[in-house]
């Protein structure tokens, strides 16, 4: 009830700013777009024209005005939803294509799965030049399947596709939806198809990640509002193929699962990407790259001691091995011994000091 108290509170203020204006702007549209479809470019486009009133100054107390309406917004949406679009929108438009295979290529390991993103961009480069020249071009459709255990970067890869495709003009924002079941399903019957709808026009222009995906029918055939999830998500994969990529992800067996639970739903997607679980040497690099991304130095007996705890865990692992999740888990109880072990010092205590990893940190059992 709070969300619905904000909600008449933001029509309230804007519809006495369109009615002092004369109805020479349209903040009520807006709200409306906002409030029923959550299109984060209208909330982006609402701040944006009140702030140009601002600066015009063209209204008693604007500035009041301004800020009283952005108080609602920022709590019926949240403050984390309104900061995190115009992080994600800043961030998708940042980084020429160049700078994003960069990205692709620091990755350790996922050779294949390189390989193949190179190889997508290479193919709707050369369509959109088919279609520069007046010809037709390919009907295939940008949504994919990443497949593989947890930890295997399926995520950080999503992310980076959809700022390629935004670099070379296929999406026309490029920003990055994450979403599970509790996106996608409602808690109350002939929801379930409004909230999928807001979800995608969120996404539009971007990309639609969702992990685990066979969750959406995890109750199986007794699941009826998964149902509805799917029968509306596999609707739009058609309906906004030209400006959206819905990337679904998850462990392999089951998203063969996932795809059989609705009839046509495989066919939308052109694209399966196979992620491998990481070696041994690929998971102590990954080691050493949260090191030095978060200015730490190991020893080398204590990445010896590493690549030991490493081995059991290999030697261990079945099929739902969390890879690079693992390896952050580690360098997390790795840090926390190191801290630990630095505060028992007394005097001052150095820049290097404060960066080096020791073998005394690297314990079984964190």
């Amino acid at each position: 009830m709070i969300s619905e108290n904000y909600k008449r509170q933001l029509f309230k203020e804007v519809k006495l700013l369109d009615d002092s204006l004369g109805q020479t702007t349209d903040f009520e549209k807006l709200v409306q777009e906002i409030t029923d479809e959550q299109i984060d470019r209208a909330v982006l486009e609402l701040i944006k024209n009140l702030g140009i009133l601002t600066k015009k100054q063209s209204l008693p107390r604007m500035e009041q005005k301004q800020e009283k309406v952005i108080e609602i917004l920022y709590k019926y949406l949240g403050a984390s939803k309104v900061d995190g679009i115009f992080q994600e929108l800043k961030e998708s438009s940042n980084f020429s294509l160049d700078e994003l295979i960069n990205q692709l290529d620091e990755l350790v390991g996922l050779e294949n799965v390189k390989q193949q993103v190179r190889d997508l961009i290479d193919y709707n480069q050369i369509q959109q030049l088919r279609v520069k020249n007046g010809l037709k071009k390919s009907n295939k459709t940008l949504h994919m399947a990443f497949l593989g255990n947890p930890g295997t970067a399926k995520t950080t890869v999503a992310r980076i596709v959809g700022r390629m495709y935004k670099a070379i003009g296929l999406l026309s924002k490029g920003q990055f939806i994450e979403a599970s079941r509790t996106d996608l399903i409602a808690e109350y019957q002939g929801q379930t198809a409004i909230k999928v709808k807001r979800l995608i026009n969120r996404a539009r222009g971007g990309v639609l990640f969702i992990d685990e995906a066979y969750s959406i029918t995890e109750n199986d055939h007794s699941d009826s509002y998964g149902r509805e999830s799917l029968t509306e998500l596999t609707k739009a994969l058609e309906d906004y193929r030209d400006d959206l990529v819905v990337i679904v992800a998850g462990y392999p067996n089951l998203m063969e699962q996932f795809f059989e639970s609705n009839p046509g739903l495989k066919s939308r997607f052109n694209t399966f990407i196979t992620f491998s679980d990481y070696s041994l040497d690929e998971l102590v690099r990954i080691f050493t790259y949260i090191c030095n991304q978060n200015d730490y130095v190991a020893e080398e007996q204590a990445i010896e001691k590493v690549r030991d705890l490493l081995q059991t865990k290999v030697n261990e692992k079945d099929d739902y091995f969390s890879n690079g999740r693992l390896v952050r888990n580690l360098f997390d109880d790795i840090t926390l011994n190191q801290s630990k072990r630095l505060s028992k010092l007394t005097g001052h205590i150095d820049k290097e000091t404060l960066m080096l990893i020791t073998k005394e940190d690297v314990q079984l059992g964190g």
